[in-house]
């Protein structure tokens, strides 16, 4: 078993460590590029949306935001339903980054698991899949 978890967390080092490189290119750290995902995947939201999804604090979520507004890939615009409240959505530059940052992970992923026969990919992604609902489902899960 030791032997298997400390292969597990050698990829697991790998994959961030060439991540955080990557992320350099945009001056950006993996935390600002998930929430960049967040309002891709998601479309626009408040910054409570966009804490959960984080799952930081939405007080967190302020200075995060302001981050990434003052860098122009976010915009607070009025909140159609409440005047009192903001949503969050990517401009057009924060779209494009988002993208390209997409496209970077997506080409660094072809190179990493195409040294992978086709049947061995589909096992790890099912394997993968396993634990990361065993993952999702544990109690210390909700502070991460």
């Amino acid at each position: 078993m030791g032997d298997l978890v400390d292969s597990f967390w050698a990829v697991a080092r790998q994959v961030r460590h060439v991540s955080a490189t990557m992320l350099a290119a945009w001056d950006l750290n993996p935390s600002q590029a998930r929430a960049l995902r967040a309002l891709t995947r998601h479309g626009e939201m408040r910054p409570g949306e966009l804490a959960r999804h984080l799952r930081i604090t939405p007080r967190s979520a302020t200075e995060f935001v302001d981050g990434l507004a003052d860098r122009g890939l976010v915009e607070r615009i009025a909140d159609p339903g409440d005047r009192r409240a903001v949503r969050l959505r990517l401009t057009e530059r924060g779209a494009s980054t988002a993208a390209a940052i997409h496209e970077a992970r997506a080409e660094e992923a072809r190179r990493v698991f195409d040294r992978l026969p086709e049947h061995d990919r589909a096992e790890l992604a099912r394997i993968l899949t396993v634990l990361r609902r065993a993952a999702e489902d544990h109690p210390a899960a909700d502070g991460c």
